[in-house]
């Protein structure tokens, strides 16, 4: 099988995901945690803006256009199961401009592509309805024009960005479903009425839900009608927190107590591959 069959079988894969069932779609941050993850028997796996910004030292949405593209390269080309692309705002504002940096963001391999309706602007966090409509829309003539069948994640992220308007939040995921985005996400949702809300809303197309905290069950979701979970950045920042309280514990107390929690070396190793 060619590297290009290979690809067009992963986005395929990664459609048909999305047709039935519940699946957890989890977030690594670099190629070992991609790997370890698809070890584990995960289907598919979910790029993180946060997790590799905070990797490379950066605030989440710190990172360029030009690292965001050669991350989604390395995590596709690391593992053989279909890869969603964090793509945070398309890094752009303007739709012609998101849908030139889909364009480049699907030769890099990826089986799908989320897009964001956000500013990073607190005074206006999220962009007019009707610019992000037309952003939405943008991504998916770039991804038809491709004909790669890429998978395209409309985000609305009022309640992660100090606007939760749940009747907002419904009136942009079913636009964004109107023009075309294939799966709706809605990440700040912790309520499973409001989740409900949404399923209801969007059907049949089917709905992502962030689980960054324990409020629910893979069970509790699926009987609601979810078809993918992810986890955001919370797998990074358990990661992380075992990291700084070493690191704390060295610094502050001058012990090394914290190790005995620590995977040993021989476990890491068998892991991965020789």
């Amino acid at each position: 099988m060619t590297h290009q069959d290979a690809v067009a079988e992963r986005r395929a894969r990664f459609r048909a995901l999305h047709a039935s069932g519940t699946f957890v779609i989890p977030n690594p941050w670099d190629v070992g945690s991609a790997r370890l993850l698809v070890s584990l028997g995960f289907q598919a796996i979910a790029t993180t803006s946060s997790g590799f910004a905070w990797s490379t030292g950066r605030r989440d949405n710190h990172i360029t256009l030009d690292d965001a593209l050669a991350h989604l390269r390395v995590m596709s080309a690391s593992v053989d199961v279909p890869v969603n692309a964090d793509f945070e705002g398309g890094f752009a504002v303007a739709p012609d401009a998101v849908a030139a940096n889909v364009t480049r963001a699907i030769d890099t391999g990826i089986a799908g592509l989320s897009i964001e309706d956000s500013t990073g602007d607190p005074a206006h966090p999220l962009f007019e309805r009707e610019l992000a409509i037309d952003r939405m829309a943008a991504a998916r003539q770039a991804i038809d024009a491709s004909g790669t069948g890429i998978l395209l994640v409309g985000r609305s992220e009022g309640f992660i960005a100090g606007r939760p308007d749940l009747d907002d939040t419904i009136a942009r995921l079913t636009a964004y479903a109107r023009v075309g985005a294939d799966c709706l996400y809605a990440p700040g949702l912790r309520s499973l009425e409001h989740i409900s809300a949404v399923v209801q809303a969007v059907a049949p197309k089917p709905v992502n839900v962030l689980v960054s905290a324990p409020f629910t069950t893979v069970e509790a979701l699926a009987a609601i009608g979810v078809r993918r979970i992810s986890v955001g950045g919370a797998l990074a920042r358990t990661a992380w927190a075992g990291f700084l309280a070493a690191a704390r514990e060295i610094a502050t107390q001058g012990t090394f107590d914290s190790f005995t929690r620590a995977v040993p070396s021989p476990e890491m190793n068998a892991l991965f591959e020789p």
